[in-house]
Protein backbone atom coordinates (compact mmCIF):
# COMPACT_ATOMS: atom_id res chain seq x y z
CA UNK A 1 0.00 0.00 0.00
CA UNK A 2 2.82 2.44 0.74
CA UNK A 3 4.59 1.57 -2.48
CA UNK A 4 2.02 3.24 -4.78
CA UNK A 5 1.95 6.58 -2.93
CA UNK A 6 -1.53 6.38 -1.41
CA UNK A 7 -0.20 6.56 2.13
CA UNK A 8 1.75 9.79 1.56
CA UNK A 9 -0.83 11.76 -0.43
CA UNK A 10 -3.95 10.20 1.01
CA UNK A 11 -3.10 9.68 4.64
CA UNK A 12 -1.57 11.35 7.63
CA UNK A 13 1.65 12.38 5.97
CA UNK A 14 -0.28 14.59 3.58
CA UNK A 15 -1.38 16.77 6.50
CA UNK A 16 2.16 16.95 7.81
CA UNK A 17 3.42 17.94 4.35
CA UNK A 18 0.94 20.83 4.01
CA UNK A 19 1.46 22.02 7.57
CA UNK A 20 5.20 22.21 6.95
CA UNK A 21 4.59 24.14 3.72
CA UNK A 22 2.36 26.69 5.47
CA UNK A 23 4.75 27.08 8.41
CA UNK A 24 7.61 27.67 5.98
CA UNK A 25 5.64 30.31 4.10
CA UNK A 26 4.69 32.00 7.38
CA UNK A 27 8.31 32.25 8.52
CA UNK A 28 9.43 33.47 5.11
CA UNK A 29 6.88 36.29 5.16
CA UNK A 30 7.77 37.13 8.76
CA UNK A 31 11.48 37.37 7.95
CA UNK A 32 10.82 39.51 4.88
CA UNK A 33 8.69 41.87 6.97
CA UNK A 34 11.42 42.15 9.60
CA UNK A 35 14.03 42.84 6.98
CA UNK A 36 12.13 45.73 5.46
CA UNK A 37 11.54 47.55 8.76
CA UNK A 38 14.12 48.66 11.24
CA UNK A 39 17.31 47.98 9.28
CA UNK A 40 18.06 51.66 8.74
CA UNK A 41 18.00 52.42 12.47
CA UNK A 42 20.67 49.79 13.14
CA UNK A 43 23.16 51.49 10.86
CA UNK A 44 22.54 55.03 12.14
CA UNK A 45 24.59 56.42 14.98
CA UNK A 46 23.03 58.29 17.87
CA UNK A 47 24.44 61.55 16.52
CA UNK A 48 22.83 60.97 13.10
CA UNK A 49 19.47 60.33 14.74
CA UNK A 50 19.88 63.49 16.81
CA UNK A 51 20.71 65.52 13.69
CA UNK A 52 17.62 64.19 11.91
CA UNK A 53 15.41 65.06 14.89
CA UNK A 54 16.81 68.60 14.87
CA UNK A 55 16.29 68.90 11.12
CA UNK A 56 12.66 67.79 11.45
CA UNK A 57 12.09 70.36 14.17
CA UNK A 58 11.42 67.86 16.94
CA UNK A 59 14.01 69.51 19.19
CA UNK A 60 15.30 73.08 19.34
CA UNK A 61 18.91 74.24 18.96
CA UNK A 62 19.55 74.38 22.69
CA UNK A 63 18.36 70.79 23.17
CA UNK A 64 20.37 69.68 20.13
CA UNK A 65 23.61 71.22 21.43
CA UNK A 66 23.08 69.84 24.95
CA UNK A 67 22.49 66.30 23.73
CA UNK A 68 25.33 66.54 21.20
CA UNK A 69 27.76 67.42 24.01
CA UNK A 70 26.49 64.50 26.06
CA UNK A 71 27.05 62.11 23.17
CA UNK A 72 30.53 63.37 22.39
CA UNK A 73 31.84 63.02 25.88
Amino acid sequence: MMGDGHFFFGGGLMWLFWILIFVGIFFLIQNLAKGSSGDSSKSESALEILEKRYARGEIDEEEFERRKKELQG
